[in-house]
C-alpha cells in the first residue's frame, strides 16, 4: 500500500514546479501539452454511435487555428475581454486556450444564459466579442464553433498570451459579480491536488496504475467542472469523457462504454442516481430489493459476510454496477450543493465510492473528503483543507461560526457594476466564505448552512434573490417583496418563492391580476430561477434599517408554517383537448404514459394526468432532458425552446404534442 501511495506522490510531485510566484496560463499550457502529447484527451459517442477521440497533440493544432481565427477576426479594445458561451465538449478547452493564446481575457457563460443577460455581462465586463453556438444577432462581433472548426488549419502561431479568467455570477440582469483569477492562482489550484496521495491513491494516479477516464458533465463555466475536471485531470494527462447530453441514458451510456473511472457532479444527479436504483429494485420484486438492501448494508459494512450471503459476492455488486454507471468507478464526488444523508448512504452502498467536497466561485475548490473508509463518507464531512490552503472557524456577529478561507486560489479582483475592484479580505488574507461550518476533533470540517440569502438549487447552481427581484420591483399593490429558497420537503431542492406585502387597497380580481402577471414575467427567467409558489405576507414583512425585507425571517416564518404567510398560488387548470380529433389525443396519451413510466420508473397507474414531474413524480431536470429527446423521438416533432420547462405532466405535453401535430 505504501508503496502505491509512493508512486502517486512521485507522480504528483512535478506539480510543485507550479507553486512559485508569477506563474501564468502559458507555463500550465506548455507544462500540460509537452508531457501528455501522446495520450487521449478525449473520448465521445459519434454519429455513428461509436466511441471516439483523440490526442492532446490535436487537441494542441485545434487551439493554435482556434487562436490564429480569433487574433484574426476580434479587434483587442477595452479589457480585451471575450464571452466564452458553449456547451461542454472536446472543443470547449481548445478555445478556451486559444482565447488566452491570442491575448484576450475569457469570459466564461453558462450556454443556456438568455441573451439579455449575455448583453448585460458583455457591457459590464466591456468586453470586445463572444464564441457560442446560439442562434442569437449580436450588436457586437460573434464567432461560432462552426467558424472556429472550419479555420484554416495553422503550423505556427505568433503567441501573445493573456494572464486571466473571469467567472460570473449566474445572473441575467442588474448588476452581475464577476471575479477575475490570474495563472498563479489556476497554478496554486492544481496544486492543491498535491497531498490527495497521502489518504488515497484512487483520486490520481499515474498511467502504470490504470487508466483515469473521468466524466465531463458539470458545466466548465461552473467552478467545481472547470477545477475538478478540466484543470486538473487535462493537466496531468488524463481522458475526459462527453456525453451527448446530460439525460440519463446518454450519461450511463458513456459511462458503461467508456469505462469511467471518475464521476464528479452535484447533488441533483447523485439524488436522481439514487431515487433510479431504488425504484428498479421495488420495480423487480420483493427479492431483488431484499438483495439491494443486503448489497447496501454490506458494503457499509452494516452486516456481515454471512449474513449478506449472495448479496456479498463481487458477481452481484458488478452485476448492479454495469446496468448504472458501469463497473470501473473508483472515486465519485459530489459538490457544488448539500448532499443528502440517504443519497450518500445508497450510492457508497452500491458500491460507488461518494465522497463530499467544497469550494466556491471565489476561490475554486478547497477541500474534499478523502477517506478510504466508507463510514468516513457517510458523516458528511468536506475533509481538510488542500495543499496551500488554511481554513479557521470564527463567530460572526450574529453568533455564528463562519468559515474563513486563506487560500492563493482566492480571486484577485472582481467586476461589479463595472467597475474593478480588489477582493475583500481581512487584516491576515482570509475570505468570509459566508457559510456556517464546525470542525472536529480529526480536523475535518462541516458545512451547515449558508449565511448569506443566495439559493443554492440541488444542481449546484447559485440563485441570487436580488436579480429575481428586479422582474418583479413594479407590480401594482405591492408595499414590499421579497425572493428567497423554501427548501422542500424530503429533498436537498429549494423552490424559489416570492413572498409579497399588499397594500390595504388590493381586492380579489387584484390578487388574480397580480398572480397573471408574476406568472408572464417568470417565464422569461431561467428554468431553475421561476418562481415556484406565491406567499402573502398577513402582516407588515419584516425589514432591516427600514429598507430592505429580512428574507431570513421570512423563510423562517413559512418553513415552520406560523401562519403569517398563505401560499396564494394558483392550481393550473386543467387543459381541454375538445379542440382535437380524440384518435389524435388518444395516440398520443397511451405512449406518452409509457415513456413517463419508463424514465420515472413508476408504474404508470401512478402517473395522474396532473402530477408535476418534480414535485410530484419524483423527476428532475436531467431525466427532463431524457424526456423531451423521447418525446421529440416518438412523435416526430421538435419542441420549442419556449416549451422548455413549461411542460410539467401528461396533460401539458399532450396540449403540447398535438397542437404541433395538428400544424403539420
Amino acid at each position: 500500500m505504501y508503496a502505491e501511495f509512493n508512486k502517486v506522490n512521485t507522480f504528483l510531485k512535478h506539480a510543485e514546479l507550479l507553486n512559485q510566484t508569477d506563474r501564468n496560463f502559458k507555463d500550465i499550457y506548455e507544462l500540460t501539452f509537452k508531457r501528455n502529447a501522446n495520450n487521449k484527451v478525449c473520448l465521445y459517442i459519434n454519429n455513428k454511435e461509436k466511441l471516439a477521440g483523440y490526442t492532446y497533440k490535436k487537441m494542441q493544432l485545434n487551439i493554435l487555428r482556434f487562436a490564429n481565427y480569433i487574433s484574426l477576426n476580434i479587434e483587442k479594445k477595452n479589457n480585451n475581454v471575450i464571452i466564452l458561451k458553449l456547451s461542454n465538449s472536446p472543443h470547449w478547452g481548445e478555445v478556451f486556450y486559444a482565447i488566452l493564446m491570442a491575448g484576450f481575457i475569457p469570459l466564461l457563460m453558462d450556454a443556456k444564459t438568455s441573451k439579455d443577460g449575455v448583453d448585460n455581462l458583455y457591457k459590464q465586463a466591456n468586453a470586445c466579442g463572444i464564441i457560442c453556438d446560439d442562434a442569437n444577432k449580436y450588436e457586437y462581433k460573434k464567432i461560432t464553433l462552426h467558424n472556429l472548426l472550419e479555420s484554416e488549419k495553422v503550423k505556427f502561431f505568433n503567441q501573445n498570451w493573456a494572464n486571466e479568467v473571469i467567472f460570473c455570477s449566474s445572473g441575467t440582469t442588474g448588476d452581475v459579480k464577476m471575479m477575475i483569477f490570474n495563472g498563479q492562482n489556476i497554478a496554486s489550484q492544481i496544486c492543491c491536488s498535491l497531498n490527495m496521495p497521502l489518504e488515497t491513491k484512487d483520486i490520481m494516479y499515474p498511467k502504470n496504475m490504470g487508466k483515469v477516464n473521468i466524466l465531463a458533465m458539470i458545466p466548465f463555466h461552473h467552478i467545481f467542472g472547470f477545477v475538478a475536471v478540466f484543470l486538473w485531470y487535462t493537466y496531468y494527462g488524463k481522458t475526459l469523457l462527453y456525453p451527448n447530453s446530460t439525460s440519463s441514458k446518454d450519461i450511463a451510456y458513456i459511462c458503461q462504454k467508456g469505462n469511467v473511472t471518475h464521476v464528479y457532479s452535484v447533488p441533483l444527479f447523485w439524488d436522481s442516481l439514487a431515487q433510479s436504483v431504488t425504484r428498479k429494485a421495488e420495480l423487480a420484486g420483493e427479492e431483488k430489493k431484499q438483495i439491494l438492501d443486503k448489497i447496501i448494508k454490506y458494503n457499509l459494512e452494516e452486516i456481515s459476510k454471512e449474513e449478506a450471503g449472495i448479496a456479498s459476492s463481487n458477481i452481484a455488486k458488478n452485476t448492479l454496477l454495469k446496468g448504472i454507471l458501469g463497473s470501473k468507478v473508483k472515486y465519485c464526488i459530489s459538490g457544488g450543493g448539500y448532499l443528502n444523508q440517504n443519497t450518500s448512504r445508497i450510492i457508497n452502498g452500491i458500491g460507488y465510492p461518494l465522497y463530499n467536497g467544497f469550494g466556491m466561485t471565489e476561490i475554486g475548490v478547497t477541500s474534499v473528503e478523502l477517506s478510504s473508509q466508507v463510514k468516513e463518507r457517510l458523516k458528511g464531512a468536506i475533509g481538510r483543507p488542500l495543499f496551500g490552503v488554511e481554513y479557521k472557524i470564527k463567530p460572526n456577529d450574529k453568533g455564528q461560526d463562519e468559515l474563513l478561507i486563506k487560500s492563493p486560489t482566492i480571486h484577485v479582483k472582481e467586476i461589479i457594476a463595472g467597475e474593478i475592484k480588489n477582493t475583500q479580505l481581512d487584516k491576515d488574507g482570509f475570505f468570509y466564505s459566508g457559510d456556517i461550518a464546525s470542525c472536529d476533533e480529526n480536523g475535518k470540517y462541516y458545512i451547515k448552512g449558508r449565511i448569506k440569502d443566495i439559493i443554492i438549487n440541488a444542481d449546484g447552481e447559485n440563485i441570487f434573490p436580488d436579480e429575481i427581484e428586479i422582474y418583479f420591483k413594479d407590480l401594482p399593490h405591492v408595499i414590499n417583496l421579497c425572493v428567497l429558497g423554501i427548501s422542500s420537503k424530503g429533498t436537498t431542492n429549494q423552490k424559489v418563492v416570492l413572498a409579497l406585502e399588499l397594500d390595504n387597497r388590493v381586492k380579489d380580481e387584484d390578487i388574480k391580476e397580480l398572480h397573471n402577471l408574476i406568472d408572464e414575467r417568470s417565464k422569461n427567467l431561467p428554468h431553475n430561477t421561476q418562481i415556484s409558489n406565491i406567499y402573502l405576507s398577513l402582516k407588515k414583512m419584516p425589514l432591516a434599517n427600514n429598507m430592505k425585507v429580512k428574507r431570513f425571517l421570512v423563510r423562517d416564518a413559512i418553513e415552520n408554517n406560523t401562519g403569517e404567510y398563505v401560499d396564494i398560488t394558483f392550481k393550473k387548470q386543467t387543459k381541454s383537448f375538445k379542440e382535437f380529433d380524440a384518435k389524435l389525443v388518444e395516440s398520443i396519451i397511451v405512449p406518452l404514459r409509457k415513456i413517463f413510466s419508463e424514465i420515472l420508473i413508476l408504474p404508470e397507474f401512478k402517473i395522474t394526468d396532473e402530477g408535476h414531474w418534480i414535485d410530484e413524480l419524483g423527476g428532475d431536470s436531467m431525466s427532463y432532458v431524457e424526456l423531451l429527446q423521447r418525446v421529440e423521438s416518438e412523435f416526430d416533432i421538435k419542441i420549442p425552446e419556449t416549451s422548455y420547462g413549461q411542460l410539467t405532466n401528461i396533460n401539458d405535453f399532450v396540449y403540447e404534442i398535438a397542437t404541433l401535430k395538428t400544424k403539420k
